[in-house]
């Protein structure tokens, strides 16, 4: 169809003969095989000739010569850049600046196309000008090199780049410039075969360069100018359809009504269309073999973008010429792009063909080559592109609904319960229009049916199924909300509903099952909630949003249809499932979305009186725990002051609650009068009232039946005879916790007077007691649930409850005592730090499976978030932590989390109390493993290395600023050096300490020590130490050595030990995030903290790097090279001599030993330099490869691995763009001119494989 135009040779990179082929050609056929001569003009015309450039138009002397350009003064032949300015402000009508260019161009071709050309560097954000000079004597690709050389490489924004809102239209005003450029001289201009030639050229040439904003400022303009050219085209074809016909018609009248000049003028006219569409097919060829076919796989995926943007537009606009297999397949293969916003484009570009249903046909060999990809995409990890994949499926469906499998829809159908909601919402779409959309010819004639007989209730009857079958997943609520927006008239057919729960099946029409008749209340009950709340269930929105007046109509008009609709209904829904748990208790949450204001306005007080029957009924009947809170939260919806609906609802409930009250007292009475051992009816029965009253008291204020005396009664009972039912007891503690927080909730809501706190104060104590005796029950549960409440009890009332200004409630503050405070301890110990294997608490003792263990685990963090919530206000005593800290390692997988929650909230309350309490977990697990393997331990142990990484976890929670953790790590050495002597050895002052390892874990804090401190802390230390001390080289002495040396090494030697410490650090990574020797000379204080940035430089080197000797310079790096030392210089400047001692002076011989101390401590040192050296050696290349400073644009893109199946293989959506490393300038010469891999976005073999 479209044929390669003659370019002249010094503007174009394409220097092959005029081609032409059919529409069925691929266009990618480079080498010219399909080459032929073109028709219409058989010689085309080149550019003019240096020599004949400055005869063009009106000569080089008149008005347009090289003084002036466009009407514009020039200074040196350099233009003003006037219409990029114009384009960049997008103020002024495009048609007045494309019509001013023109009547330039008419008046001197070559200073208009400078003009243009001028723009198109200008909006690439280049600073360079093209002269008019140049423009005569330098060849294109000349021309670009030049411009290339005087880009600023330096910043890598340019116009379509830039941010800003003088930017921010730019490119839409820069695609509108060359839309109407095209199209206003699209008579003429275009065939004058200079303009269109010469611009051509000039972007074939910068798409090829390899600096990225001419790259892709090129690339645009070629692909809009190419949309241009395609409807400047598609307009040719019709017109000359169009005059086709005429002549048609003008031939086949008779010869005396037959007008020859109309059918010469119309065959001329014919002739000069069709050489206007060879003109335009030559440009076309010209643009999508020069830029297309290479930019569509070029390295950045912007300009990949554009690529598959525009030739979607292609094929759409002008489907007749480029909707083929030979275009498509562009579009099929970036299906496969590395990058989201690619893969995106293709779906939107295939979206635009889909929905033409005329233009299916062409689409069924593409459709079912990349049916499978498509498919794949909905699970995309970018979600707009799993969304478009959807709506991409959804049109296919409609196109065709024989195309996809039913394997294909069901990958679809359980995205309906995604929790991304644009994924979700697609998916229920597309299931609609699957399953619902569909509708049975005789389904035409009951459109007005209601109820069971209306069109509605088969597709009903279909979401219950599909509901059922989704068997991975039983969220009702995000099905509903999936498929609210598309089938809004189905989910609100509630009168539907009803009807197929409460009447009888037709004749032949099977009835619903009982799981059925549950699915359908669930789903009828979530599109209740959907239609009242107005808002998707949890996890599927950031939050409510506010409702527009539109939707706030439609929330009220649906209020109102559901409380009319059910209030009559409900009472019989009621009574038909009132034995079954399930439906009675999603049933019972009705009311809870009705506009109680209906029941007065419409006359329906008797069916509320039936309502309340029925749940008085169902009170009595059941005494499942959901059940009897449905019921509850249904009373306390109903009891509404501000409805006159109240006093009948108020009477109802006070009426049942009398009544349980009663027969609770009544019941309790008898069984505990009984000398011997309760019989199990009236325990049943005194836990079923039980559960029946505690429920209620959970939402409703019992505190005038006084229920606190009964259930003190029952629990001391218990405590006396300790043979009280399990489940009772738990439920009688929960009641009593109900009972203090209402009679709490009266006294701080209203005045109180003193009697009321004092009565609170005492039965608040009073149950407090109570639960500590529980905590020692011999049954778990019992013991879980006294300790849940223990906690809630005891931070309600500690001294927070104070807060906002209720000073009154000060007498009810209730601090534990030791024994309390070491008996929740106890208990976090025996029941949530244990193994999993050791849990057998499950009621089924059923630990193997896997659901019960997770349960299981959720409870015991709960517990342990309990007690931590204690520790983090206070309310405990902080050195209590101490016992949860220790098992930081060893269960960080299950309760990591909370415990580093924990230490964050403790050191924002009391910096220094929190690191005393971290040494002193540290400490009881030294004591544990003393008591354990006696002092006697081997420093290499396991036991004895994981405390030394407990103790590096510790430091790290400090975080790098050691100012504001200066006193707190200062008070942590002070208590770890003083338990480090704090035992002498028995044997005399010649051995060791007996805890002397412990300064071999306290080293991993010295890091976090200012050098300053380092010095105090040493100076502690010595007073410990004895003059004997000092001079001990022995094995066991070594934790003292390595520790002074790491307080003397001024924190290049943190943590390390000489040998005990590198045994225990052979298998972590530590050694690579310590700091590297610098060799610098020593500074003073104030010359340190003189630069803001040197100050963080040496804080992160003192952090993070290990004592080695200076790493090679590394390129791209801000650091300054350090001074470098000779290997005799050893490090005896690096470290600050030890500090002045208050002691005796030292003999001749005293400081020969001195020296020969500070000789040996230096050798030391530099072994660990050789070894550190070693380390940064074998590193060294790839911390160069790393570091090497890049070039300005890297546009060479690596393919890994084969891809052997185009849709199996090629698995990019989870992959990033793999660039090579980059050149450095020194290299930058040896760059090949083709800087493009021809695999760089898919491999050779998928780009060699004959796709149809």
């Amino acid at each position: 169809m479209i044929a390669a135009p003659e370019i002249p040779t010094d503007f174009t990179l394409l220097q092959e003969s005029e081609t032409h082929f059919s529409s069925d050609t691929d266009f990618e056929d480079i080498e010219g095989k399909n080459q032929k001569q073109g028709k219409g003009k058989t010689c085309k015309k080149g550019k003019k000739g240096p020599a004949e450039k400055g005869k063009s138009g009106n000569g080089g002397g008149k008005p347009g010569g090289p003084n002036r350009m466009n009407g514009h003064h020039q200074q040196n032949g350099v233009e003003n850049m006037m219409l990029f300015e114009v384009v960049k402000m997008g103020k002024s009508a495009m048609q007045s600046v494309v019509d001013d260019w023109i009547e330039s161009y008419k008046h001197d071709r070559d200073i208009a196309l400078l003009d243009l050309i001028n723009f198109f560097i200008q909006c690439s954000g280049c600073k360079g000008v093209v002269t008019a000079e140049m423009f005569r004597h330098m060849q294109n690709s000349e021309i670009i090199r030049k411009m290339t050389e005087e880009f600023d490489e330096d910043s890598g924004d340019y116009p379509l780049t830039m941010a800003g809102p003088q930017w921010k239209k730019f490119k839409s005003s820069f695609c509108e410039f060359i839309g109407v450029l095209v199209r206003q001289c699209q008579y003429s201009i275009i065939y004058d075969e200079y303009m269109m030639d010469t611009v051509i050229s000039l972007l074939t040439g910068l798409s090829d360069s390899q600096v990225r904003a001419f790259r892709h400022t090129s690339t645009l303009a070629a692909m809009k100018l190419m949309t241009a050219l395609v409807n400047v085209a598609l307009n040719l074809s019709i017109n000359m359809d169009n005059t086709q016909r005429q002549y048609e018609a003008e031939r086949n009248k008779i010869i005396g009504k037959r007008a020859n000049d109309r059918l010469e003028l119309l065959l001329q006219k014919r002739k000069e269309l069709q050489e206007n569409q060879d003109e335009i097919e030559n440009m076309m060829n010209a643009i999508f073999k020069g830029v297309f076919v290479h930019r569509y796989r070029d390295a950045i995926a912007e300009i990949r973008a554009i690529c598959i943007e525009e030739i979607g537009i292609w094929m759409k606009m002008y489907s007749d010429a480029f909707l083929n297999d030979s275009y498509l397949k562009y579009v099929g293969w970036t299906m496969h792009d590395k990058q989201g916003e690619v893969r995106l484009k293709c779906l939107t570009a295939l979206q635009g063909l889909y929905y033409n249903k005329e233009l299916n046909s062409k689409l069924e060999l593409f459709t079912s080559r990349f049916k499978d990809r498509i498919v794949s995409m909905t699970l995309d990890k970018e979600y707009d592109v799993a969304v478009q994949a959807i709506k991409l499926l959804t049109l296919v469906l409609q196109s065709s609904e024989e195309v996809l499998t039913a394997e294909d829809c069901e990958n679809v159908y359980h995205l309906v319960y995604s929790a991304h909601r644009p994924v979700a919402v697609a998916a229920g779409e597309f299931l609609y229009k699957k399953l619902f959309s569909r509708r049975d010819p005789e389904d035409d004639g009951i459109v007005k049916r209601r109820g069971r007989q209306s069109p509605n209730a088969n597709l009903v009857k279909t979401l219950v199924f599909f509901f059922l079958e989704s068997e991975l997943h039983e969220h009702a609520a995000y099905l509903v909300d999936s498929m609210w927006d598309c089938a809004t008239d189905l989910l609100k057919d509630w009168e539907c509903m009803n009807s197929l729960l409460l009447e009888e099946p037709l004749n032949g029409e099977e009835p619903l099952t009982d799981r059925q008749e549950s699915a359908l209340i669930e789903i009828m009950l979530c599109t209740i909630r959907q239609a009242a709340e107005c808002h998707p269930p949890v996890g599927r929105g950031t939050g409510k949003r506010v409702l527009t007046a539109k939707e706030k109509k439609t929330q009220l008009d649906d209020r109102t249809k559901i409380t009319e609709l059910f209030a009559v209904a409900l009472p019989q829904l009621l009574a038909k499932y009132s034995v079954d748990a399930e439906k009675v208790t999603n049933l019972l949450q009705l009311p809870q979305y009705f506009d109680l204001e209906i029941y007065t306005t419409g006359r329906l007080e008797k069916h509320l009186d039936a309502l309340l029957r029925q749940i008085r009924d169902i009170v009595e009947k059941h005494t499942d725990i959901d059940v009897l809170e449905a019921c509850s939260k249904t009373y306390q919806a109903l009891c509404n002051e501000e409805f006159t609906i109240f006093n009948r609802v108020d009477i109802a409930r006070s009426q049942l609650i009398d009544e349980l009250a009663d027969k609770f007292n009544r019941l309790l009475e008898d069984f505990l009068q009984e000398g011997e051992e309760p019989d199990e009816d009236d325990a049943y029965q005194v836990l079923s009232t039980l559960k029946r009253i505690t429920a209620f008291h959970n939402a409703h204020d019992l505190s005038r039946w006084d229920l606190f005396g009964c259930n003190y009664k029952l629990l001391k009972t218990g405590i006396e005879n300790g043979d009280m039912p399990e489940q009772i007891v738990i439920h009688a503690l929960q009641c009593t916790h109900y009972v203090i927080l209402w009679q709490l909730a009266k006294i701080t809501e209203s005045s109180s007077t003193k009697e009321d706190l004092l009565r609170l104060k005492k039965q608040m104590r009073v149950f407090c007691q109570i639960c500590q005796h529980y905590l020692t029950n011999v049954n778990t549960a019992v013991k879980e649930q006294a300790f849940t409440i223990l906690c809630d009890v005891l931070m309600i009332f500690s001294h927070q409850i104070m807060t906002g200004g209720r000073d009154m409630l000060e007498p009810l503050v209730y601090t534990p005592d030791s024994s309390l405070q070491s008996e929740l301890l106890s208990f976090i110990l025996d029941h949530v730090f244990i193994d999993q294997d050791d849990d057998n608490n499950s009621a089924d003792g059923q630990q193997d499976d896997e659901a019960s263990k997770i349960e299981a685990l959720h409870k015991r963090r709960n517990l342990l978030a309990a007690f931590c919530k204690l520790i983090v206000y206070t309310v405990v005593e902080m050195n209590t932590a101490a016992d949860i800290f220790k098992q930081y390692m060893k269960y960080y997988n299950d309760y990591g989390d909370i415990i580093k929650e924990t230490m964050s909230k403790t050191r924002q309350i009391d910096k220094i109390q929190c690191a005393k309490t971290l040494i002193l977990s540290l400490q009881q697990l030294f004591n544990e493993m003393i008591q354990e393997n006696g002092y006697n331990f081997d420093r290499s142990s396991p036991t004895f290395s994981g405390i030394k990484e407990l103790a590096r976890r510790f430091a790290l929670t400090f975080g790098l600023d050691q100012l504001k953790t200066r006193e707190a790590i200062a008070m942590l050495h002070k208590d770890g050096i003083e338990f480090a002597f704090k035992e002498p050895n028995p044997q005399g002052e010649s051995h060791p300490p007996l805890n002397l390892a412990f300064l071999d874990i306290l080293s991993e804090f010295s890091s976090k020590l200012l050098r300053q401190d380092k010095r105090t802390v040493y100076v502690y230390l010595e007073k410990f130490m004895t003059f004997q001390m000092s001079l001990r080289r022995e094995d066991v002495w070594l934790p003292l050595m390595s520790y002074r040396n790491s307080l003397l090494a001024g924190g290049d030697d943190d943590t390390m030990s000489v040998i005990s410490g590198i045994s225990s650090r052979g298998s972590t990574v530590r050694n690579k995030k310590t700091k590297p020797a610098t060799g610098k000379r020593k500074v003073p204080e104030a010359e340190e903290s003189s630069s803001s940035d040197s100050m963080w430089l040496n804080r992160e080197q003192t952090m993070h790097t290990p004592v080695m000797m200076q790493t090679p310079q590394l390129t791209s790096t801000i650091m300054r090279e350090p001074k470098r030392l000779r290997p005799e210089e050893s490090y005896m400047g690096v470290y600050p001599m030890q500090p002045e001692h208050h002691q005796a002076p030292l003999d001749y011989k005293q400081q020969e030993e001195a020296a020969r101390q500070q000789q040996e401590r230096a050798a030391m040192n530099y072994v660990k330099l050789r070894t550190n050296l070693q380390h940064a050696i074998r590193r060294g290349t790839s911390l160069m490869e790393d570091d090497e400073e890049p070039i300005v644009e890297d546009v060479m893109m690596s393919s890994e691995g084969r891809i052997e199946d185009l849709n199996e293989g090629m698995d990019f959506d989870t992959m990033d763009i793999d660039l090579p490393p980059s050149k450095n300038r020194r290299e930058r010469t040896e760059l090949k001119p083709d800087f493009f891999d021809p695999a760089s976005i898919m491999d050779e073999s998928v780009l060699g494989v004959s796709m149809f």
